[in-house]
């Protein structure tokens, strides 16, 4: 199916949509990735001021050294996560981008009050256009950390004021088939007046 061919309702991805997790080795092209950014600057943005920033990672070896770097944070930290998801995440051969072919790091020059929430309402943008563009996405909140490590922005080349916020992998999911949502509760609606 052709980029052309592909027509989504908004309705569809957004029920279609899910994290995906394993990845093929393909590496999305600029014109597909700069697409996904296209659709990521079309969020709401409060007061209009647009702070985000993309950073996109698409080199194996900075990927590897990020995902290094974000375990050893996780280790050090060891956040209250259960002792079975620390020993998942902390395992040699666990590769924390999932082996995804590309990483877009939504962030900051000028932190403020509602620049996070810009910041997550373009992620949420992007991971949406990647779906309806065929390419699976996924949030990786346990690179923030590292990404905003001082040694690691110097050694990917992110500039010293950025700060991450959503990180987000993107390529191509390497069992389509495989792929379904998660059941979700309904809404829990706590006034209707």
């Amino acid at each position: 199916m052709t980029d052309s061919d592909r027509h989504m309702s908004v309705h569809e991805a957004i029920a279609g949509r899910c994290a995906v997790r394993d990845y093929a080795a393909l590496v999305p092209g600029d014109t597909q990735l700069e697409r996904l950014l296209q659709a990521a600057v079309r969020a709401p943005t409060a007061l209009h001021e647009e702070l985000w920033r993309f950073a996109v990672i698409r080199e194996r070896a900075l990927l590897d050294r990020i995902s290094a770097c974000a375990k050893a944070a996780m280790s050090a930290r060891a956040d209250g996560l259960p002792h079975d998801a620390m020993a998942a995440f902390t395992a040699e051969d666990f590769h924390i981008f999932y082996n995804a072919p590309a990483l877009i790091v939504i962030g900051t020059e000028a932190p403020g009050r509602f620049t996070d929430a810009d910041c997550w309402l373009a992620a949420e943008n992007l991971m949406l256009a990647a779906h309806a563009e065929g390419l699976g996405s996924c949030v990786i909140g346990l690179a923030v950390d590292a990404l905003n490590d001082v040694a690691v922005k110097r050694a990917v080349g992110l500039p010293a004021g950025f700060t991450a916020v959503s990180p987000v992998i993107v390529g191509t999911p390497a069992n389509p088939a495989a792929l379904s949502p998660t059941p979700r509760k309904p809404p829990h609606v706590v006034l209707w007046s």
